[in-house]
């Protein structure tokens, strides 16, 4: 809630034509983040707002949000999905950015707030311009076109996508327009194309996952040394994923790699050396997703049309499958779901104590049937789903059918709630959120944005830590504090105090000091339990059989070596960053889109002789016989925890 006080503060909200109308009338230069009902705001570039304002200190620097859906001013922004922001000046529109581009954002502020103090100072006319969010159809046929450098990239939803980068190096030795004609022989669909020399700080900003790398200096005076070609690439087959056919297409990173494995990849012909390799791809279609708004931020994705030509987006809905059926019937639940064109985009079991079910069913307390649903629903694990589709959260609610039980029975037998009824009981066994706004509120709710510790032990340093990184990043992860550090002992055995006594404390202990580690602080919804189940069980052994994609499965040599570290339960995650980074920001929430904005690394560290004094926790570092099973209920009731014991733990 500490998050949502400061987001309130930093920035007013207007939520209505009047209150937009006295926005406009406010003195200075006003920054409005205009968002849709369904999504929210843009909660990515509220630390960058947040820092903006504590360095200026400028009382003439207003930040605003504004729902379209209720403004009337706003009503061409409604059924738009990427973020927009409208900056004002004397009640004139000024500048407009569409995309979570933090740099250009930061930029333009300060460009305007600077042209602004000086038209209050020395008079002289601002510069006014037009967005096509706002003018009418009269308006549009005379607004002038677009500059190629502010094309609008549209991107069908149906097709995927990723970014391209023909490096400095190839552009520098006239083979960029080759490697082009290449490309399109190989059926790739160029859908943006432009020449752009990166400034410093645009290629720290691009390439901030690889900070902790030791090339990071040198790669970012390399993609600033010159022009690039940065292209949008699609494919014709609407069904195909074009990143791994591209990524295939350029090769391994490494040259020399690519040359014996990939002899006819694009690094492998124009690549030199590992900096120098040719091209760039995006990992994954998340990290697409991102680079495109970074580099193209007027990109728009087209929507979903029905017949009768209304707009339909890709939205989330909360389904729960209740204890009796998630035991009995969870399988065929989730076969209905998939079937119906559904993906599954956040899963989980909980317990729910009684608390938590009040504070999720709290509009229902007084009805006469909550008795009988507290029962059902403390009564075991309750299965949680986050389902992703257009139109998502009515068409759930249409393959649950009625609610009342009997009705759904008599009025429509083959919908879930009749089909997963009960005998002799009243509640039905399914639940779906109600509205687009209630969906959000109830994902939060069993899906909270976490951050968990985690650790690259010095034994996968040397030769796996970048390929974790990488997996780390596109798995939708957000790295908001990184430090390399090797452990003094003392430190060492503070960190693991909780094994002090037992008969492996000193291999592990040692284990830890032999050489660097890497800490981060990863932020995702759910994000321990995502973290613990990226890792694997604790023995590599038993990660093989049971998680041969999991990360000790793949690069731990043995329980000892088992490559990575991570928090067993959310205070856990707490108390140990604590231990590492000191007190760091904790209200920063992930955007609705999952981008999160890096914060800049506290320098409150532990030092060596820091003691923290804590109740005594789990550690996954140790085999399941050497630690103690409990409960993972973190103190905050506010959110549900998992049901599972931990001895499968990061």
């Amino acid at each position: 809630m500490a998050g949502k006080k400061k987001e309130a503060s930093l920035q007013a909200s207007v939520t209505n034509q009047e209150q937009w109308e006295e926005m406009l009338a406010t003195k200075g230069l006003t920054v409005v983040d205009v968002y849709q009902q369904w999504c929210g705001p843009c909660r990515a570039v509220v630390s960058l707002l947040r820092k903006i304002k504590n360095e200026l200190g400028d009382d003439l620097l207003h930040f605003a949000t504004a729902e379209a859906d209720s403004i009337d001013a706003l009503e061409r922004y409604r059924g738009k999905c990427e973020p927009t922001f409208l900056i004002y000046a004397g009640g004139e529109l000024v500048a407009v950015l569409r995309g979570a581009n933090a740099p250009l954002l930061q930029r333009m502020i300060l460009e305007e707030l600077s042209k602004e103090k000086l038209v209050l100072e020395h008079g002289g006319e601002r510069k006014v311009v037009k967005d096509d969010g706002l003018v009418n159809d009269e308006e549009e046929e005379e607004a002038p076109q677009q500059s190629e450098n502010e094309e609008s990239i549209t991107v069908p939803v149906s097709r995927s996508y990723t970014v391209a980068i023909i490096k400095p190096d190839v552009v520098a030795h006239g083979k960029a327009n080759e490697i082009i004609m290449k490309i399109q022989d190989a059926g790739f669909e160029i859908l943006a194309h432009e020449e752009r020399t990166l400034t410093e700080a645009e290629a720290r900003d691009f390439y901030q996952h690889k900070a902790a790398e030791a090339c990071f200096e040198d790669l970012v005076e390399f993609m600033s040394s010159g022009p690039s070609h940065i292209l949008v690439l699609s494919q014709a087959e609407a069904s195909a994923n074009v990143v791994p056919t591209w990524r295939e297409f350029i090769g391994p990173a490494d040259i020399e790699e690519a040359i014996r494995e990939k002899p006819d990849s694009l690094r492998a012909q124009y690549g030199t050396q590992p900096l120098f390799n040719a091209v760039h791809g995006s990992e994954d279609s998340d990290q697409a997703s991102r680079e495109l708004a970074f580099f193209f931020p007027n990109f728009s994705t087209a929507s979903v049309k029905k017949q009768d030509g209304e707009e339909e987006r890709v939205e989330r809905t909360l389904a729960l499958i209740r204890p009796d059926v998630a035991r009995e019937n969870r399988e065929d639940v989730l076969a209905h779901i998939h079937n119906s064109g559904f993906s599954v985009a956040l899963q989980r079991e909980v317990i729910l104590t009684e608390e938590q079910v009040r504070q999720f069913y709290s509009q229902h307390i007084d009805e006469d049937y909550f008795p009988a649903l507290m029962k059902s629903m403390t009564s075991g694990p309750v299965l949680a789903l986050a389902l992703a589709r257009t139109g998502a959260v009515q068409s759930w609610r249409s393959m649950l059918g009625p609610s009342d039980v009997n009705k759904a029975k008599e009025e429509n037998p083959d919908c879930l709630r009749a089909q997963f009824a009960l005998e002799n009981e009243p509640i039905n066994q399914l639940h779906g959120s109600a509205s687009h706004e209630e969906a959000e509120r109830e994902i939060d709710f069993f899906f909270p944005h976490q951050r968990t510790l985690a650790v690259i032990k010095p034994d996968a340093m040397e030769d796996h830590k970048e390929k974790i990184l990488e997996e780390i990043h596109s798995s939708g992860f957000s790295v908001s504090q990184l430090k390399e550090t090797v452990l003094s002992k003392e430190m060492a055995e503070e960190f693991y105090k909780e094994h002090r006594g037992k008969p492996f404390f000193e291999q592990l202990v040692e284990l830890m000091c032999r050489g660097p580690c890497m800490m981060l602080v990863l932020t995702k919804e759910n994000a321990v339990e995502e973290w613990r189940a990226m890792m694997g069980p604790t023995d590599p052994a038993q990660a093989k059989v049971s998680s041969p994609k999991s990360l000790r499965a793949r690069f731990a040599s043995d329980i000892l070596h088992n490559s990575v570290h991570g928090a067993s339960d959310e205070q856990h995650a707490d108390e140990k960053i604590h231990f590492i980074f000191g007190e760091i920001d904790t209200d920063e929430k992930p955007n609705h889109d999952g981008t999160v904005l890096a914060k800049e690394q506290s320098g409150n560290t532990a030092s060596e002789n820091t003691v923290v004094s804590r109740s005594e926790d789990q550690n996954e570092d140790m085999p399941d016989d050497h630690h103690q099973n409990g409960d993972s209920h973190s103190s905050n009731t506010s959110s549900p925890q998992t049901g599972e014991n931990d001895e499968h733990s990061t």
